[in-house]
């Protein structure tokens, strides 16, 4: 009686051994299984667009505390359409903003002018998440720019400057959301227009660009990485930042470009908006540059 009740026990084990195998093998299966489907629901072509614009008023009438009647606005565009298949990942993306200020009394200001085109194709390579790359840059503005002193002689207009960027390397990207590409054979090549350049003086450029000439060619190393998440519920954070240094000139100086964005949801529409931007390029400033944006707006998404 005893060995019938001790082999009923051990074989009762190890049915329940099995099947607990049968169980984490068959959540297993599952997890692998919505993972393959999300990947496959992800391949071809994903686009999707923002509209935000922002807005800020201060009105002041015998206000014995001070103050001047002021207003801000800020309008920007940003679409994003990315390809990915088994093999390929290929985003692009495609960025307009523009704001002004008026203050009572003072001419009305420009704040942000920006139109940018990046895109980065890259080959699977090795690993999860490396792949052989090849990435453009374009960077201009829309409206022309005033000096800031004098707010009446012209410095930049639409391609003068404009910059491009262009080259090979290697991109690790781990998701849509986080990536950093490294590019050790950056070519970049800036453009201006000739009215800027004629007259000057030996010694004195305009945006890195020699005087009586219209382009200025760089060689070098550029990284570029992106980073966004989620903070908490319906507030989210997004980084970008690009490095760039020229082997023909003062590699140490190397520029930068970093851009914080916040993003508050208050509902389907309504938003409030942090934007943070700190620039070094010693071709056309030696110095930090830098802009920040806080408001309340209006967003609208599509696809």
């Amino acid at each position: 009686m005893r060995k019938i009740a001790l082999l009923a026990f051990c074989v009762f084990g190890m049915m329940s051994v099995n099947a607990q195998n049968t169980e984490k093998e068959n959540l297993k299966k599952n997890e692998e299984a919505l993972k393959t489907a999300a990947e496959e629901r992800s391949k071809g072509w994903v686009k999707k667009g923002v509209i935000t614009a922002l807005a800020s008023q201060s009105s002041f009438n015998n206000w014995l505390a001070g103050g001047q009647n002021n207003f801000s606005g800020n309008a920007s565009l940003n679409y994003d359409f990315n390809f990915k298949d088994s093999l390929w990942t290929w985003d692009n993306k495609f960025l307009a903003a523009y704001g002004v200020n008026k203050v009572k009394g003072v001419e009305t200001q420009k704040t942000d002018d920006r139109v940018e085109f990046n895109s980065l194709a890259g080959r699977k390579a090795f690993g999860e998440h490396w792949y052989y790359s090849m990435f453009f840059n374009f960077k201009t503005q829309m409206d022309t720019g005033l000096d800031p002193e004098t707010h009446t002689m012209r410095i930049s207009h639409f391609f003068s400057p404009a910059y491009f960027q262009f080259g090979p390397g290697f991109l690790w990207k781990k998701s849509d959301n986080l990536k950093v590409n490294i590019a050790p054979a950056t070519s970049k090549m800036i453009v201006v227009h000739s009215h800027f350049t004629d007259g000057l003086s030996d010694g004195v450029t305009y945006f890195g660009v020699d005087g009586g000439k219209t382009t200025r060619y760089e060689f070098g190393a550029a990284l570029n990485a992106y980073y966004k998440y989620e903070i908490m519920a319906n507030v989210s954070a997004e980084n970008i930042l690009n490095l760039y240094s020229n082997y023909l000139e003062d590699p140490q100086n190397v520029d930068l470009d970093y851009q914080l964005n916040i993003v508050m949801k208050i509902n389907k529409y309504l938003t409030t908006n942090f934007s943070f931007q700190a620039i070094y390029d010693d071709n056309a400033f030696e110095g930090f540059q830098t802009r920040q944006v806080l408001g309340v707006g209006a967003t609208y998404g599509f696809q």
